[in-house]
């Protein structure tokens, strides 16, 4: 019997061992083909454009907040120091997928190699990993600010916040270790085309030609420990600051304490909730078009929303902002820069 090739199986993957083995030789692929947005050839242009503005943003807004964290000693607190940690995993989550995409949509055929694309994944998984424990975290920082005031320096003190930031990282580390593992011993044969827009693990397990229940089993188990723990945690601390907050005499206090947590909570729920869908759905109920909706929505807008929200709103922060500036305008108008 002759070699049978997917017809989307590039002939430039095959190795000149494989083409003279022939038999029933199984073939491995080698590069992957994303399809995440085939359907919309004349949209392209205006998604690159979109994800270029999306993914600028990102970086101007988390690097101010870092730079501004840094400068500012009145931002040197344990709130401020786990928001800048999750700036510095917005501007890593971002930079794993979209400068691919971004670099995919000016090629006709965007393609990945099979060691580029399982890089890719352990990063992603690593950072969206990390992302659920420190929200989590910051969480409860929250709640021993709003609710424990008067023990919070203890709760919060700096041998407290640094091994629970570093728990974070480390959270996110193993998680995507043990998955990429079990990635790497799967069978790619012929079909090469993954229906999404960067490498991640549910749409690999659906293009894999050897057995995947293990993958899908483990991916399930893990994504409660990893992904719905933590957000029960986060659940569990607004509701104690709720109900601090509906204990506050002044309306007007009690309006802007709750806008604050109520714009928290809304970011949170959205990157819980798209990662869990991303998740925890069977493999066969993958469609394209939730993909890339879905992968939008978690890894590409929530980095960007993160500063705008947490941060960018907060007095503080916009008091740093404008000493910051000030200062340059003083720098710029002294005798010494005419």
């Amino acid at each position: 019997m002759g070699l049978k090739v997917d017809p989307a199986f590039h002939f430039s993957e095959l190795t000149l061992m494989d083409l003279m083995e022939g038999g029933n030789q199984t073939l491995q692929v080698t590069e992957f083909l994303f399809l995440g947005f085939s359907g919309m050839p004349r949209g392209q242009p205006f998604f690159f454009l979109l994800f270029l503005a999306i993914y600028l943003i990102t970086l101007v807004a988390n690097s101010v907040i870092l730079i501004l964290i840094q400068l500012d000693s009145r931002l040197h607190s344990p709130m401020y120091y786990f928001l800048s940690h999750l700036s510095s995993l917005d501007i890593c989550y971002s930079s794993v997928t979209l400068p691919t995409i971004l670099v995919n949509f000016l090629h006709q055929e965007p393609t990945i190699s099979y060691n580029e694309c399982m890089a890719q994944m352990f990063f992603l998984m690593t950072f969206a990993g990390t992302e659920c424990a420190l929200l989590a975290v910051m969480a409860y920082d929250r709640y021993a600010a709003i609710c424990e005031p008067l023990h919070y320096s203890q709760l919060m003190s700096s041998r407290v916040q640094i091994p629970l930031a570093t728990a974070s990282w480390i959270w996110g580390l193993v998680d995507s270790i043990f998955h990429t593992a079990l990635a790497t011993g799967l069978a790619f044969c012929g079909n090469n085309q993954i229906h999404h827009i960067f490498c991640d693990v549910p749409p690999l397990l659906k293009i894999a030609c050897s057995d995947t229940y293990t993958n899908e089993m483990a991916l399930h188990t893990a994504s409660i420990f990893v992904g719905l723990c933590p957000f029960l945690l986060v659940v569990i601390s607004y509701v104690y600051i709720v109900h601090s907050i509906l204990q506050i005499r002044s309306s007007s206090g009690r309006r802007k304490t709750f806008s604050t947590c109520a714009a928290h909570l809304i970011t949170v729920i959205l990157f819980y909730g798209m990662i869990n869908l991303n998740y925890n759905r069977p493999s066969a109920g993958y469609s394209l078009g939730v993909d890339t909706l879905i992968s939008t929505l978690y890894c590409i807008v929530t980095p960007m929303l993160n500063p705008l929200i947490y941060s960018l709103r907060n007095k503080e922060v916009k008091g740093a902002l404008q000493k910051l500036l000030c200062t340059q305008e003083k720098d710029d108008a002294s005798p010494g820069r005419q």
